[in-house]
């Protein structure tokens, strides 16, 4: 059962793109476009930034679009509310290799409880195929207060 809360109030495309400055998003170039309530889509490009030694996209790359995506969409859902979320667990199944181009995930709410949401994530290379696809555990947590 959700808890009754406002209306998480969804970031504008700025928001987005400020949300990723100075971490591992901004270093892989993952592109955050659109958050709603229970989906998530972003992309990342596959280059010198995301390849593994062979010039193939890196499993731990997709390993992290799939968590951001599902991250950012249960922060959305939790902040309104007080609470943080911090990712407890991933998997992720990597399905083909992709040498260049984007890879766009897309993050899909499968259970929101009021200490844990459980997300979906399936990546998809540019012809629509699929790359990866993964599964994210958030559990929600009292957000930390601001040092003062």
């Amino acid at each position: 059962m959700k808890e009754d809360s406002p209306t998480p109030q969804l970031p504008d495309a700025e928001q987005l793109k400020a949300l990723g400055r100075n971490t591992i998003s901004e270093a892989l170039g993952l592109e955050l476009l659109s958050v709603q309530h229970g989906e998530v889509v972003g992309r990342m490009p596959v280059d010198a930034r995301t390849h593994q030694p062979y010039g193939l996209l890196h499993g731990g790359a997709s390993v992290v679009l799939a968590e951001t995506l599902g991250s950012v969409g249960s922060h959305y859902i939790a902040a309104p509310r007080g609470k943080a979320a911090v990712g407890v667990e991933v998997n992720a199944n990597h399905l083909r290799s992709v040498k260049s181009g984007w890879v766009t995930g897309t993050a899909s709410l499968h259970h929101e409880g009021g200490k844990l949401h459980v997300w979906h994530i399936d990546i998809v290379d540019d012809q629509g195929k699929p790359v990866c696809t993964s599964r994210l555990t958030v559990m929600l947590i009292p957000a930390p207060q601001p040092e003062s």
